[in-house]
């Protein structure tokens, strides 16, 4: 009877039939809210934007505004010189912390100093030089309360490395250190520049994962080079791989090796591990390894002195300049065949020592609570740089031992730098001469007790366990540098940094995405188990911007997701998939190429009578979108506002479809 009734029926009462059945089904839909359209901008307000959070995203200019041009002037002296704003008001109270902070990292910096000018194959006077003019510059524009100013291990290494190619440092002397001055002039540039144009984001490229690789690495190939003193070997490779420094250790076994040396240099070396050791177990005794190193060449030379053991194959220091830094701006290579090796040498140590520094000062600022400004610092240690290369000193930078001495020694401000160069001073005019009689294995024991605390066994077992490629990245970067050079590790670390960018650019993930029991709520289906996908609807969620280096990916991905769904329903007799939903909310930007992926993927769709939905882009995305007329190509009403609403659209109408 139902049957007959419903053939007796017109074309026309069918058609007002399904007008009401949808109208009905309509006005029971709850309430969706349409996407909305950011109005348009004027075209230079959006360049200018751009650029503004691209370069002043903590915009530095606000403290000028509505100022009279007198106070515009003292903030402008504030900026470059910090010292000015925070010495106002400095009291004795803080001036007695800053005391002692410095007098502790000055005893620590003076031995270690010595022995790192010997790694950039130096005299030893220049890494003094290089801890009292640059951590004065540094006091009056840096940033940093913590930070303690100085030669470090890794540049040290780095630089000499890097300048023994171009010159041999014991062939020609005079120019390999006008070289290492132009390198520190070049190095400061560098530095200066990358602040100044406010481009400190490029260091970011080197990940920190390839950074502790770099860092590990470089700590074993320094210990590696201090055998040579450690064990008095007069005849020694130059150059820095496992291979063959292990060759040139074990080939002098039988003759080279000097007893006396091996005695003094492991019994201090023992010294120094349990001093560190022992703040370990007590930090308040923080003092106890800060003190050793200088303890360890005091004994040292002592016994040197009144045993004469110099006499009898230990190797001593010899002698040692006395006097300040000289001036060295006729010494810089400003024309000839070694100014670009210098300039080239220079961009890449000090791109490495602006890395070390950053890192150490964000890390003491983040512990004290306050703001580190990343280009001005980036600045103030590159005028220190430019100022130190016309002064005789190589390239400085922070030191993470001497900065977290200097922080537990109850540093306030970077009056315990100017502490510390005055000691240093002291040191230049009076005490040096005593330090002829050190012998070079306790500058190694000491060195070799430094970068010990390079390798962080602790953050390659948590990158391990967090990410697997961060894990390649650092062990690239680590067998780099002990298996070949400080520069191919280096290298390594930095196409790694690259490669990673790069993958993550151009394979973006995504994630079908399932609806989370009792809820709204859509989410990834692998995460959540429970989550169930919605008969008739594919809904896919891309996690990422889609650019021209991506957007094929992207098509083609989703295109496989959907290929891979039908036929899995396919073989369970379920309904067919009629709409497919992208979850745009990821999606920060797109360009042309990606709209055109978008175009093709809706063709592609298209054949397969499969919809296009699109849920929750961003306004650029929606900006863009609508610049293109795509939402005109697949129906304004296609776009919504979230995944929800998209699936409670689209439901009904696949109820209505036959």
């Amino acid at each position: 009877m139902s049957h007959r009734v419903t053939d007796g029926l017109g074309h026309e009462e069918m058609d007002v039939i399904n007008v009401s059945s949808s109208r009905r089904n309509s006005e029971n839909l709850p309430y969706v809210h349409k996407v909305g359209v950011p109005p348009k901008q004027n075209l230079l307000k959006e360049i200018a934007g751009t650029v503004k959070e691209t370069f002043f995203a903590d915009d530095p200019l606000r403290h000028f505004k509505d100022q009279p041009r007198s106070r515009k002037f003292v903030l402008g002296l504030q900026a470059v010189f910090p010292i000015l704003e925070w010495g106002r008001h400095y009291s004795l109270s803080k001036f007695k912390g800053d005391f002692i902070a410095g007098l502790t990292i000055a005893s620590l910096c003076i031995p270690q100093d010595i022995g790192y000018a010997k790694l950039a194959n130096m005299e030893p006077q220049y890494g003094l030089y290089s801890s009292f003019v640059p951590p004065l510059v540094y006091a009056f524009m840096g940033s940093s309360r913590d930070i303690a100013i100085g030669p470090v291990a890794v540049v040290s290494l780095l630089l000499g490395s890097l300048l023994q190619d171009e010159i041999d440092s014991s062939d020609n002397p005079v120019d390999y250190r006008r070289l290492a001055f132009t390198a520190t002039f070049f190095a400061g540039i560098t530095q200066v520049t990358l602040g100044f144009f406010r481009l400190g984001f490029l260091i970011d490229f080197l990940s920190h994962a390839a950074i502790v690789g770099f860092m590990a690495g470089a700590a074993i190939t320094i210990a590696l080079q201090q055998l040579k003193s450690l064990l008095g070997i007069k005849k020694f490779t130059k150059n820095t791989d496992i291979v063959s420094v292990m060759r040139s250790v074990w080939s002098s076994v039988h003759h080279g090796w000097n007893w006396q040396t091996i005695l003094i240099g492991m019994s201090f070396l023992a010294f120094l591990l349990a001093a560190k050791y022992i703040v370990k177990k007590n930090k308040k005794l923080f003092w106890v390894p800060a003190i050793a190193p200088l303890i360890s060449v005091i004994l040292s030379t002592f016994i040197v002195y009144i045993t004469h053991a110099d006499k009898h194959g230990v190797q001593i220091v010899k002698h040692i300049r006395k006097g300040i830094n000289p001036p060295s701006v006729n010494e810089i290579f400003f024309s000839g065949e070694y100014l670009g090796k210098g300039f080239r040498i220079g961009v890449v140590a000090g791109m490495i020592a602006l890395t070390e520094a950053v890192a150490i000062g964000r890390t003491f600022a983040s512990m004290k609570d306050y703001q580190l400004d990343g280009n001005k610092e980036m600045v103030a240690l590159g005028t220190m740089n430019i100022v130190g290369s016309m002064t005789s000193c190589y390239v400085a930078t922070g030191s993470f031992s001497r900065s977290a001495v200097n922080y537990m020694a109850g540093c306030h401000t970077a009056v315990s730098n100017i502490v510390m160069s005055c000691v240093v001073l002291v040191t230049l005019e009076l005490i040096i001469p005593l330090f002829k009689y050190t012998p070079n294995a306790i500058l190694a024991s000491i060195i070799i007790s430094a970068v010990i605390g390079l390798i962080d066994i602790e953050a390659v077992t948590l990158i391990w366990k967090i990410d697997k490629f961060d894990f390649v990245a650092c062990m690239g970067a680590f067998f780099g540098v002990v298996f070949s050079s400080v520069e191919i590790g280096l290298l390594i670390a930095v196409s790694i940094s690259f490669a990673k960018i790069l993958l993550q650019v151009t394979r973006p993930r995504t994630a079908i995405l399932g609806k989370l029991p009792r809820t709204t709520v859509y989410r990834n289906i692998l995460q959540y188990p429970e989550a169930t996908k919605v008969p008739g609807i594919l809904i896919v969620r891309v996690d990422s911007a889609i650019y021209f280096s991506n957007s094929n990916y992207v098509k083609e991905r989703i295109l496989r997701w959907l290929a891979d769904e039908e036929e899995q329903l396919k073989e369970n007799s379920q309904r067919r998939i009629q709409y497919l939903i992208v979850e745009m909310s990821p999606v920060t930007d797109i360009d042309t190429s990606g709209i055109h992926a978008l175009e093709e993927l809706f063709r592609s769709l298209e054949k397969r009578d499969v919809k296009l939905v699109l849920a929750n882009p961003g306004p650029v995305v929606v900006d863009k979108l609508h610049a293109s007329k795509f939402p005109e190509m697949i129906g304004e009403d296609r776009i919504y506002l979230t995944v929800a609403d998209a699936v409670l659209t689209c439901s009904p109408k696949m109820e209505l479809e036959p």
